[in-house]
């Protein structure tokens, strides 16, 4: 027996002590978080798969693991050996782990969920939906804590304190912006549980999670006290003096649940459903009024302050001179050195590391080569690690964490010789993110109907992209934050002024190769007219497009206008922090088409 089945035994044996017949396990901790701990990462020990998109369901007979397209091929791999079965979401007769629960159990049954690693709304609409099938949910089934032998703690990395020169607003200039915000919606209480939410408004940054500068936390916000609910030892004295000047206090990071069980009666208690675990809207007590609406600090951390923004534009100089010189690199070493993906990875890395305020990687760097880079979030492993060949396409996306932003770039290169069907491709992928840097558009446009501009050009041909053209950006934290997106599904956020996004348009075809070129934008205010106020994109990437790569019969005048003037400005930006070999072949790299 695989050791992936044994534990699924060892599983099935505590379900039937608790007289569960299915557990769902996602991949999942309980504040909601993209990337989590290892500590969290039960779904990953249970399976065997360790995407960062998925959900394991057992029941007594049958295991299968949901995913979506990214992760196809990986998780096939990693599943093997083991009884669990791939479920493709989003392929033709392919049910929804729902839908299927509701066909394998009979009436009557129980499935059981972690309620801290399902968001309050996820919770409400599962149990819903189970319910008019007469199956019951427990949602205390934190089968975890029994099964799991030789799990990892929670990190206990030290936080420290962003300096206002970095931050542009005090800890106490938040605290006030946010008890309005709460007056403004009758709110006694405001509960937080999204790491970046709390790092942010607390002006601390840490280190418990890979890529992502946040620490573990729960905060209570009321409009005369701030609680913060943490491990201790990550609280350096100096900076627990800090927050005591603020009135901000201190409590353990396990007490969070029973503070919240003892609230006021009477409390008027902020929730965002998406945002908050279903733990914690059962625990409130039972005389609270649960106040569900978007979060607070989402917004006012989505639209940056003017410190921010410049912070933003000048980390991304730096990281337009770590591309800049891995370009180079690799233009002078393909097909004379070995390069592989993995070392290519790395050597954009070192690059960075050279970097004023460098911290880290926003995200596992995507480096692809050839038919790898047809796989939009590809991993390269030492199994999968290709060499590179002068020839074909290689694709980069990568990211920087700084003290004074943070970074999220790909870029799509040639390596050597192209198709004429590559270079079809790749103007397409172009003349979409050109488009849509260049719109301009009426305060309360949403992300959904600017969409469009970045595929427009593709849908002529009969081409499209499975992922969201573009996601928020942090200061100095997540790679991928809210509110605003911009992708064909309605999110109900609007675009507004300060907010940075990325722009990532891309075709990717199947075993042969993947395109995809992505700056961050930032959004600004273009002109007020007697029709209102208009807002366009700033551009604050900087490096070149592989003009190489380039069908100029598939450009307008317009869109070589906007190459040429973004290349002019990569050139004169940049060009005073390479040395003399590096400069020349950024001339080259930016003459205009």
């Amino acid at each position: 027996m695989s050791i992936i089945n044994n534990r699924l035994f060892s599983l099935r044996g505590q379900m039937a002590m608790m007289g569960i017949d299915a557990v769902i396990i996602p991949h999942s901790d309980p504040h909601m978080s993209e990337y989590i701990a290892d500590h969290f990462k039960f779904r990953e020990w249970i399976s065997g798969f360790s995407g960062s998109a998925g959900t394991v369901v057992v029941t007594q007979e049958k295991a299968g693991l949901w995913t979506d397209s990214r992760y196809f091929i990986q998780a096939k791999n990693e599943l093997n050996g083991s009884e669990i079965e791939l479920f493709k979401m989003g392929m033709p007769d392919v049910p929804s782990y729902q839908d299927w629960l509701i066909s394998v159990l009979p009436a009557g049954s129980v499935v059981g969920i972690d309620g801290k690693t399902f968001s309050a709304d996820e919770a409400g609409k599962l149990s819903k939906l189970l319910r008019k099938n007469d199956i019951r949910i427990d949602t205390k089934a934190a089968l975890q804590d029994i099964v799991w032998e030789g799990r990892p703690a929670i990190p206990e990395s030290d936080i420290f304190e962003l300096d206002i020169k970095y931050a542009g607003k005090s800890r106490k200039d938040k605290i006030e912006k946010v008890r309005s915000e709460m007056k403004n919606k009758d709110a006694t209480h405001y509960i937080v549980c999204a790491l970046d939410e709390i790092a942010w408004f607390l002006n601390l940054r840490g280190n418990d999670v890979e890529y992502n500068p946040v620490f573990y936390s729960y905060l209570i916000i009321s409009q005369n006290n701030i609680n913060l609910f943490i491990d201790p030892h990550k609280i350096t004295a100096s900076t627990g003096k800090n927050l005591a000047a603020d009135n901000v206090k201190v409590f353990l990071y396990d007490d969070f649940y029973d503070f919240l069980n003892n609230l006021p009666s009477l409390s008027r208690v902020l929730i965002d459903p998406v945002k908050v675990n279903y733990t914690v809207v059962s625990t409130l007590p039972s005389g609270a009024d649960l106040i569900r609406d978007n979060s607070i600090i989402t917004r006012l951390k989505g639209i940056k302050n003017n410190v921010e923004i410049e912070g933003m534009k000048k980390c991304h100089i730096r990281d337009g001179v770590a591309m800049v010189k891995f370009l180079y690199w690799l233009d002078s070493n393909i097909g004379k050195t070995e390069i592989t993906e993995i070392s290519a990875a790395d050597k954009l890395k070192s690059f960075r590391e050279e970097q004023e305020n460098y911290i880290g990687e926003s995200f596992g760097t995507i480096s692809a080569y050839g038919p790898n880079a047809a796989l939009p979030h590809y991993s390269a492993s030492e199994k999968s690690n290709a060499t590179m060949k002068p020839e074909g396409f290689y694709l980069v996306d990568s990211g920087g964490q700084y003290l004074d932003g943070t970074t999220d770039i790909t870029r799509t290169v040639a390596l050597g010789p192209l198709t004429s069907e590559q270079k079809k491709d790749f103007t397409l992928v172009l003349k979409g993110h050109i488009n849509l840097s260049q719109a301009v558009f009426p305060q309360g446009t949403r992300g959904v109907h600017l969409d469009i501009l970045a595929r427009s050009a593709m849908w002529k041909y009969g081409i499209n992209y499975g992922h969201g053209t573009g996601h928020g950006v942090g200061h100095f934290l997540n790679v991928h934050e809210g509110p605003q997106s911009i992708r064909p599904q309605d999110n109900g956020t609007e675009i507004e002024e300060g907010m940075i996004t990325s722009n990532e348009p891309g075709i990717y075809k199947e075993s042969r190769y993947g395109i995809r070129t992505e700056n961050l934008i930032l959004t600004t205010k273009a002109k007020k007219t007697e029709f209102g106020t208009f807002y366009a994109f700033e551009t604050i990437t900087l490096c070149p497009v592989d003009t190489r790569a380039l069908d100029i019969k598939l450009l307008t005048d317009e869109e070589k206008k906007w190459i040429n003037n973004y290349h002019s400005v990569v050139y004169n930006t940049l060009k005073e922090h390479l040395d003399e070999q590096e400069q020349n072949w950024l001339y080259e790299r930016t003459k205009p088409v």
